[in-house]
């Protein structure tokens, strides 16, 4: 074991623990088991290693005009800053996540995530000098881990960065479901169906139209979320605590991001107002929205998928591909796993939109203290839709199977069918060709025939594919 100390007093910790103090104590006061997410922890070293090349930087151009010796700066030798930004990439690439211990669910603004994570880079880079976890008289976690930068800054910006890489591969999910939607939509253009409103048989309609709503739908959604990054590239690194830039130097203030920018490929840029950028988080509250909106429309396709597939549905013509055995007790059952956890993904993102909305408005004066868990909502939801669409696209559409024979028959038998006689004989003839039918559970051929309301071959016409489908009619329709 060894001992760390604070103002508050000392604590022991395991010999090898790459935490220290800082991380311990927030363990022992926010005793929640929500994992943080290790995209947010690899973010935090990508931000880590933009901060120590800028002191880098900074030091050397110090060095071609002054003798450093002689500034009273708190300056880092070359082989600290080395092991530093060694330390931040392995943070960056995911390594040590079993030493920060830090709960998604935290107070303090952050600080713990902060500190937990400098706490890990220094006990590294003290590694790499050949000593000690906790020797903190070479290798200090407030002092050179942390140097010209604050939980208020750091934070923030390496939620950005985990939010617009998340945000990326979310785009690429909506893409490949647009690309099965499409293919679906081509392959069954003419596969005749009843569309129903209220839950009621309506008119006709086809599969290819329904896959093309969806399309459509998913298309919105892409463009929406593909400005998203556009939304949060606003930073406010080197800003400081409240973006006043104070303790920072101007230099690192001007080129820190630009050093992010390169290391990330991201569009990210420092805010011309870094008070506002620090203090205001109604960028998350609106790219939030777009996400809501998105998951409404996947929750719409899962549910219809559902429904279409239900055993409630008679003879139903969608079968989903059997994924998993439904029921410890019923032989045989197969229940719609896949939709029931897109309905599920989706309304935990609602949630999270009414908590991001709620405690962005929470925020005051000049710094916003809950960011911990509005960072954590915004990334869980990224994460559920990055799913929803994957398992949506791989384990229901591919495979979805589709009775056309079945959904003519039944279209075929439906009084909805009547619909597209209206123009024709009007809406009281329809009528009764459509009770005939529902009373006496015959066709739209038996039925016209025996009341003769219109001619075999106009109806045969009539409901072919291309114009039971065709938008709207013309008086040259009725006239031929």
């Amino acid at each position: 074991m060894r001992t760390e100390a604070d103002f508050i007093g000392k604590v022991e910790l395991p010999e090898v623990a790459l935490y220290g103090i800082h991380s311990y104590r927030a363990r022992e006061n926010f005793p929640d088991a929500t994992p943080f997410h290790p995209e947010w922890y690899k973010a935090m070293g990508i931000v880590k290693v933009a901060c120590y090349k800028t002191v880098r930087s900074f030091q050397e151009a110090l060095s071609e005009r002054y003798d450093i010796r002689q500034i009273p700066l708190n300056l880092l030798a070359g082989k600290v800053l080395d092991d530093l930004e060694a330390a931040a990439m392995e943070i960056a690439e995911g390594k040590h996540f079993d030493h920060f211990i830090v709960p998604a669910v935290n107070g303090g603004a952050g600080t713990s995530i902060n500190m937990n994570v400098n706490e890990i880079i220094t006990n590294t880079a003290l590694a790499k000098g050949g000593n000690k976890p906790g020797d903190y008289h070479i290798i200090d976690p407030i002092e050179h881990a942390n140097v010209f930068q604050s939980t208020n800054d750091v934070e923030p910006t390496a939620l950005r960065v985990a939010a617009m890489r998340l945000l990326n591969t979310l785009e690429e999910k909506i893409n490949q479901m647009r690309n099965r939607m499409e293919a679906l939509e081509r392959t069954h253009q003419n596969d005749l169906r009843i569309a129903y409103t209220q839950m009621q048989e309506a008119v006709p309609s086809s599969y290819g139209k329904l896959f093309s709503a969806w399309s459509d739908a998913l298309s919105r959604d892409w463009w929406r979320i593909s400005r998203c990054s556009e939304r949060i590239k606003v930073v406010n690194l080197g800003g400081s605590a409240v973006g006043t830039g104070i303790t920072v130097p101007r230099f690192f203030i001007m080129e820190v991001v630009s050093q992010l920018q390169r290391l990330t490929s991201l569009p990210v840029t420092r805010g011309e107002n870094l008070t506002d950028a620090t203090q205001n988080l109604d960028s998350f509250v609106e790219v939030h929205g777009i996400l809501k909106a998105h998951a409404v429309n996947l929750e719409k396709i899962a549910a219809d998928l559902r429904l279409l597939s239900s055993g409630v549905m008679a003879q139903h013509e969608v079968e989903l591909p059997p994924r998993q055995v439904g029921s410890s007790i019923m032989p045989g059952k197969v229940n719609p796993v896949i939709s029931e956890f897109i309905i599920s993904a989706a309304h935990k993102v609602y949630s999270n939109d009414m908590l991001i909305g709620s405690l962005s408005g929470q925020g005051a004066l000049d710094l916003n203290a809950y960011i911990p868990v509005i960072g954590h909502a915004l990334l869980d939801t990224l994460k559920l839709l990055i799913a929803a669409n994957e398992t949506l696209e791989k384990n229901m559409l591919s495979g979805l199977q589709i009775n056309k024979e079945l959904s003519l028959k039944k279209l075929m038998a439906s009084p909805s069918i009547t619909t597209v006689l209206v123009p024709f004989i009007g809406y009281k003839k329809a009528s009764v060709l459509a009770e005939k039918m529902k009373a006496e559970q015959k066709g739209i051929y038996q039925a016209n025939k025996e009341l003769n309301l219109i001619s075999r071959e106009k109806l045969d016409d009539l409901l072919k594919p291309q114009n039971l489908l065709k938008l709207g009619f013309s008086v040259k329709d009725i006239m031929d």
